[in-house]
């Protein structure tokens, strides 16, 4: 009898403290999607799992420091510069290794920077079709671009998305592709075409498991990671 398959191995990153819901709900989905998780903090970093992790997962959370991206800071600071640090190293080694990547909120726009982009450090004067409330309901709508694999993810050309963020991605990083954007124009998804799954999106899909389009984005990076096991 064949060995069994052992189950893709993804690093999750977050915050030390805080985040329970967020943290709880992403590894629940990557779960059930057949993956084993493992949580990497500033306090934890957990440099072995870093080493043999098959994808990676960036959740959100605090304001990316703008030292990053060179640039002067525009609103009053929420930062986190012990896991801007942990979370900088992770994305680089993941897309050194090849590996399967996705950013959730400050996880996309961390992507986009460490591939050469900026942000736009406030949204609120930038928004005149959607509301500036933070929820974790799906009150915000997203279009997609088409041909994009968002599109094929979602299975269509438009969904409804949340919205728990104050920052957004400017100008992109170097190799990726906006996949959507909201009735304001504001970037929410991001793709690198020309790497093995690796996309950020701006919303929450953890709390949205209940849409199939919403949990594809889980289960799409833990085939990819499943797929890159083997060969």
């Amino acid at each position: 009898m064949a060995e069994q398959e052992r189950p893709p191995l993804i690093a999750v990153t977050g915050p030390t403290r805080g985040s329970h819901a967020p943290k709880f709900l992403v590894q629940l989905a990557l779960r059930l999607a057949g993956a084993r998780t493992e949580l990497l903090t500033p306090v934890n970093p957990k440099p072995e799992i870093q080493a043999k992790a098959d994808g990676v997962v960036i959740t959100g959370g605090h304001d990316v420091d703008p030292v990053l991206y060179a640039a002067a800071p525009e609103v009053k600071p929420k930062y986190d510069p012990e896991r801007d640090a942990l979370e900088s190293a992770v994305i680089d080694r993941a897309l050194e290794r090849g590996l399967p990547l996705l950013g959730i909120c400050r996880g996309a726009q961390l992507l986009n920077v460490r591939l050469g982009g900026n942000l736009f450090q406030e949204l609120r004067s930038r928004r005149k079709h959607t509301s500036n409330r933070w929820t974790i309901f799906p009150l915000k709508t997203l279009c997609i671009e088409p041909g994009t694999e968002l599109q094929r993810l979602m299975g269509g050309d438009r969904a409804r998305i949340n919205s728990l963020h104050n920052q957004g991605i400017d100008r992109l990083g170097e190799g990726l592709i906006i996949a959507g954007r909201d009735l304001d124009g504001i970037v929410q998804a991001i793709e690198a075409p020309l790497r093995h799954c690796v996309r950020g999106v701006q919303w929450h899909p953890e709390f949205l498991l209940y849409n199939r389009g919403q949990h594809q984005l889980f289960s799409s990076l833990v085939a990819a990671a499943r797929r890159r096991n083997r060969g």
